[in-house]
C-alpha cells in the first residue's frame, strides 16, 4: 500500500515541477546566449531594470521597517480585533491588481481622497516613482507581514516571558529573542515579498503609469515590448528571470546575515553565570 502512494506524491511532485519549470525552459530555449547578454547594451531595457531595482528596493526597506513590529505585535499578542488586522493585511493578496490601481488613484490621485492633502503640500504622486513604490509595497507587503506572523507567533513565548524576567524591556527582547528565533520565517517572506514587488504589473501601470526611463519597470517593459518584437520582449523576459533569481537568492542571505548580525551576542557581553 505504501509504494503506490509513494508513487502517487511523486508523480504529483514531477508534473507541478514541469509544470512550473516548463515556460522558464521555453524562455532560454527561445533566447540565444548572445542576444540575452546583448538584451543589457539596450538603453531601454538598462533603465527598465534601474527603475524595478530602486523602486523595489525602497519599497522592500520600507516593508521591513514598518511590516516587521507589525508582525511581532500581531504575532505575539491576542487582542479584540487581531482577527480583523490579520484580515485587512490578507485583502491585497486576493484584490485583482487593476483594484489595487484604482484604489491607489482614489486615495493618492488629485481627485482622491487625499487629493487636495497632497496638492495644498505641493505633492504630486500619481505617475511618479514615489507611484511605483507605493503600488510595490501595496501589492508586496501582504507577503512578507503574513509570513512574519506565524514566523513571530512560533516563538516559545516561555523565552520571551523569560527575556523580560532576567531584566531585558520589550525592545531588547524582540531584539535579542524574537528575531534570531524568527530568521528563517522572516527571511523567507522577505524574499517572496521583494519577488512579488519585482514583478508587480497591474497596479503600477494604472498607479504609476509606463513613461520610459521613469516608471517603466522591467514586466511594463516587457508589455510594450510585444507591440514591436515578440523576441525582444522574450529577450527581456529571460534577462528578468536571471536578475530575478540572483535577487532572491541575494536577498535571502542578505537577510539572514544581516538578522544574525543583529542577534548574536557580543564577545564583551558580560556572562551571567556566577
Amino acid at each position: 500500500m505504501r509504494r503506490p502512494f509513494d508513487t502517487m506524491l511523486a508523480l504529483a511532485a514531477a508534473i507541478a515541477f514541469a509544470f512550473l519549470l516548463l515556460p522558464i525552459v521555453a524562455l532560454f530555449l527561445r533566447v540565444a546566449p548572445n542576444d540575452l547578454i546583448g538584451g543589457l547594451g539596450s538603453e531601454e531595457v538598462r533603465d527598465a531594470l534601474l527603475v524595478s531595482l530602486k523602486t523595489s528596493a525602497i519599497a522592500h526597506v520600507i516593508v521591513l521597517l514598518v511590516g516587521t513590529p507589525v508582525a511581532y505585535l500581531l504575532g505575539t499578542r491576542s487582542f479584540r480585533g487581531r482577527g480583523l488586522l490579520i484580515t485587512l493585511i490578507e485583502l491585497p493578496l486576493v484584490l485583482p491588481p487593476a483594484v489595487a490601481g484604482i484604489g491607489l488613484l482614489a486615495a493618492f490621485g488629485r481627485r482622491g481622497l487625499l487629493g487636495d492633502e497632497l496638492e495644498a503640500l505641493g505633492v504630486r504622486i500619481p505617475f511618479t516613482q514615489t507611484a511605483v513604490v507605493l503600488a510595490i509595497v501595496f501589492v508586496a507587503s501582504p507577503f512578507y507581514v503574513r509570513q512574519a506572523i506565524a514566523a513571530f507567533a512560533s516563538v516559545d513565548r516561555t523565552l520571551l516571558d523569560a527575556s523580560r524576567t532576567l531584566g531585558s524591556g520589550p525592545a531588547r527582547t524582540f531584539r535579542r529573542v524574537a528575531l534570531p528565533l524568527a530568521a528563517g520565517g522572516l527571511a523567507a517572506g522577505s524574499s517572496l515579498a521583494f519577488a512579488r514587488g519585482l514583478g508587480e504589473f497591474g497596479a503600477t501601470i494604472l498607479f504609476a503609469g509606463s513613461f520610459p526611463g521613469v516608471t517603466r519597470t522591467a514586466p511594463l517593459a516587457i508589455y510594450a515590448e510585444l507591440d514591436r518584437s515578440f523576441d525582444s520582449a522574450l529577450a527581456l523576459g529571460a534577462l528578468l528571470v536571471v536578475v530575478s533569481v540572483v535577487v532572491l537568492v541575494a536577498v535571502k542571505a542578505l537577510t539572514s546575515w544581516t538578522l544574525f548580525g543583529w542577534t548574536s551576542p557580543s564577545p564583551s557581553a558580560p556572562s551571567t553565570s556566577s
